[in-house]
């Protein structure tokens, strides 16, 4: 039997900043190394569906409004003064990439792009790594906390469902007092 030549020279990274993700990009940058690939890394910040008609519902519109502003601006304050928007994430996944790099034993991977889109983690997945000829998606298969848990371990399948590429899903290693 004769198998196919396995090349990997890009990999699309998705991470939702968990413990998931942290531990599927031990996979990330050792895959990258192995076959000498570079890692675009991929943040999506998810938006809730209906989140805006289910809460005007319990509320009110006008209360709903002056919450979420009210939360974007003390958000906006906290992390990036005022400075341009995902400014603090694109920092967390510089520095995440640059500390990962400086741990590693072997020569390290190289990060060619930190990208943040908002919306559906599925469709951007698979956008980036289709718009960026990608040959392998690395991702966590498990978010943190129960809705996180249901999101995010419901986008992995998706991506594993619809994906062109192969699509590695680190699951976080299981704890033997369990």
């Amino acid at each position: 039997m004769i198998l196919p030549k396995v090349e990997v020279k890009k990999i699309l990274y998705a991470t939702d900043l968990s413990e998931s993700a942290r531990h599927a990009f031990a996979y990330a940058v050792s895959l990258a190394n192995a076959y000498g690939a570079s890692i675009t890394i991929l943040h999506v910040l998810f938006n809730v569906p209906n989140v805006d008609s289910i809460a005007a519902f319990y509320i009110g519109q006008e209360e709903w409004e002056k919450i979420k502003q009210r939360t974007l601006d003390d958000a906006r304050q906290a992390l990036i003064g005022k400075k341009r928007e995902n400014v603090a994430i694109q920092e967390i996944l510089t520095r995440f990439s640059e500390t990962a790099s400086a741990a590693a034993e072997s020569p390290a991977a190289i990060t060619d792009e930190i990208i943040i889109k908002k919306g559906n983690p599925e469709e951007h997945i698979l956008q980036q790594a289709e718009e960026r000829n990608c040959d392998l998606i690395v991702m966590g298969s498990h978010g943190h906390g129960a809705l996180a848990e249901a999101v995010i371990g419901n986008t992995a399948r998706k991506v594993l469902r619809r994906s062109k590429i192969p699509v590695l899903a680190v699951p976080l290693p299981r704890d033997d007092n369990s």
